[in-house]
């Protein structure tokens, strides 16, 4: 039995509820039962996956929603992606606009997002290309710059307040990753390392990359110390993020690409952050900012 919540409009609901039970029909999905609760809808469907959220999409699009394999509850995990998902910017791009190169470098992270180039192979390309730069551009670029995205602290804050354990891996760099986890009270960051000499950047990176297959396997490894049974959550919002949104039980892509957003079975695209709490059976008077 599949379960599927989403986020409606009440004086709406009635209307697309129709439309959406002749969609879920037309895709060989047998409505079970149907909830309302304020603007959270829920249903009980047998069926595809895939299915249930392309209904969902003809009916309500753009809508908030989450389709699970089993009952939903509050995971024990919270592993997300930063740029774009966490904060509203893409740190390279922005730190790029500091060399005068902005529009070169954003091609090729728009590409890389897509899918449509290798991750480490675009993203060495991109960091040398900010060889010379001075140290000093990022913590400007973090004042001026970087913002969190709407409702992420209180998404963060209030899966830890009910015991949730919270992690923020990157394809971007720990200069950032660590104030932005600080900022959003993650409890340990994974990124990759800028080479910094005589305060500059070289232009090259340090260690290993923190690449698709590093975050699912962070998402594993985090889940494998709270034992079995327990319930994972992942955010994110590119390419990159594929594997580990598929790999937790509720993956959800946040203003997606098209890519990110097909592989995942949570996809917020009309609200904030904090719509994750709601489908999640979080009550508004248990959120928190800090």
């Amino acid at each position: 039995m599949l379960i599927a919540r989403l986020i409606a409009e009440t004086d709406e609901c009635e209307t697309c509820l129709a439309t959406l039970a002749d969609a879920l029909a037309d895709r060989g999905v047998t409505l079970v039962s149907t909830d309302l609760t304020g603007d959270l809808l829920e249903l009980a469907c047998e069926g595809d996956r895939a299915a249930v959220l392309a209904a969902i999409d003809t009916a309500f699009a753009p809508a908030d929603m989450l389709v699970s394999n089993g009952p939903i509850e509050v995971p024990q995990l919270f592993v997300s992606d930063m740029d774009s998902t966490m904060i509203g910017q893409e740190c390279i791009d922005e730190l790029a606009d500091y060399a005068g190169i902005k529009p070169q470098i954003a091609a090729i992270t728009e590409r890389a997002m897509q899918g449509e180039l290798d991750f480490e192979t675009a993203l060495r390309e991109r960091v040398a290309l900010l060889a010379n730069l001075d140290e000093g551009a990022i913590h400007t670029c973090l004042a001026e710059r970087i913002t969190a995205t709407p409702g992420a602290r209180t998404l963060v804050a209030t899966l830890a307040a009910l015991g949730t354990r919270t992690v923020l891996v990157t394809g971007g760099f720990h200069h950032f990753a660590d104030p932005v986890a600080e900022m959003l009270g993650f409890h340990r960051v994974v990124g990759n390392r800028l080479a910094v000499e005589g305060g500059k950047l070289t232009g090259g990176l340090i260690g290993p990359i923190t690449d698709s297959a590093v975050k699912a396997a962070v998402l594993r490894e985090e889940l494998g110390l709270l034992g079995e049974g327990a319930h994972s959550l992942a955010t994110g919002d590119g390419a990159n993020d594929i594997p580990m949104i598929e790999a937790a039980t509720y993956g959800f892509a946040y203003r997606a690409k098209a890519r990110a957003r097909a592989a995942a079975n949570g996809r917020i695209d009309a609200g904030d952050l904090t719509a994750v709490l709601t489908l999640l059976g979080v009550q508004r008077e248990e959120w928190r900012d800090n």
